[in-house]
């Protein structure tokens, strides 16, 4: 396979997010021996040394300095990378809100096939890339052969490839800043609104008991809360329980909600898709309970307990209990 391959690096405050080296891994997926070509866009003083750590794990790293994607504007971005991103690239980019806004205008402009929500590559064949997604909410999987001919722009789900920290890369910087030219901005950055913390930042727990719509009904939470006590953690949850009015939108945890890290998180009646498990990082102990067994959350769970998740948190509770 001659494509090159390329990934896009999202950032917040100077930091690479955790998709960056995920992407590392997939790629290795696509050609074992790639040279894959990681592409930082922003502007400022942290952008230097957001190349540096991005350069411990990949091997060349393009820096584009513009102020115009201070902040990552799509539209601004996806200008700048049809200057410069070769036209039979395979492009990797995580499939988050950012990604899905970037991803299928820069085929458009690469000419080049486009597959969003990737969970598994099973390797290329000549031209043709075999990948696969997921469909009905992580009930069905459909195998995608790709035309990689021409290129492609490929979005991954974060989580569902292991990170890659052996950050012995050692990489080249290399700026192509004047390469990628100006853009003609039509979209206006104006200011970021934090959502409110609430009574408690789930962001900052160690242990997070999250309750999704395996709950049943309302008054079940008490058992949740209690289980979150007995393990010194918080109870959290998935979007249908906040749309339901049961709890704070800052206990959301998801794409539309809150970005968690936790060393521990125990799932409750969450089905797992990805909507939700974006919201999950720092590759935490997952354990999911849900009666169902074919729930996508069991996909990404190091342990998965197929049971009626009210009888299970009364159970674990009551052992917790007894071993203190």
């Amino acid at each position: 396979m001659s494509n090159q391959i390329f990934a896009y690096i999202t950032h917040h405050g100077g930091k690479a997010d955790d998709s960056a080296l995920e992407l590392i891994s997939a790629a290795k997926k696509i050609d074992p021996e790639a040279k894959v070509t990681a592409v930082v866009c922003g502007s400022g003083g942290d952008l230097d040394g957001l190349c540096q750590e991005v350069a411990a794990s990949y091997p060349v790293v393009w820096k584009i300095d513009n102020p115009d994607v201070a902040y990552p504007n799509a539209e601004n971005i996806r200008g700048l990378l049809v200057n410069v991103l070769p036209k039979e690239g395979i492009v990797l980019l995580p499939h988050d809100t950012f990604g899905m806004d970037l991803g299928p205008g820069l085929s458009i402009k690469l000419d080049s096939a486009y597959v969003t929500d990737v969970v598994a590559i099973e390797g290329a064949d000549g031209d043709t890339l075999k990948t696969v997604r997921q469909e009905f909410g992580g009930q069905v999987h459909t195998h995608v052969n790709c035309d990689i001919a021409s290129g492609a722009v490929i979005t991954v789900r974060p989580g569902t490839f292991q990170p890659d920290e052996s950050k012995s890369a050692s990489g080249q910087i290399e700026d192509k800043t004047s390469e990628a030219g100006s853009v003609e901005a039509k979209r206006k950055f104006l200011e970021v609104l934090e959502a409110e913390i609430g009574e408690v930042d789930i962001t900052k727990e160690d242990v997070l008991v999250s309750v999704g719509r395996g709950i049943g009904d309302e008054e079940n939470l008490e058992v949740v809360q209690e289980l979150a006590e007995a393990m010194g953690g918080v109870v959290s949850c998935s979007r249908p329980i906040v749309d339901a009015k049961w709890m704070e939108k800052a206990r959301q945890v998801g794409t539309s909600g809150k970005t968690v890290k936790p060393k521990v998180y125990l799932a409750m009646g969450i089905s797992g898709s990805f909507q939700h498990m974006g919201g999950v990082k720092g590759n935490p102990f997952i354990v999911a309970v849900n009666n169902n067994p074919k729930a996508p959350i069991f996909q990404v769970a190091d342990v998965g307990v197929v049971e009626d998740m009210v009888e299970f948190a009364e159970e674990l509770t009551e052992k917790i209990n007894e071993l203190k």
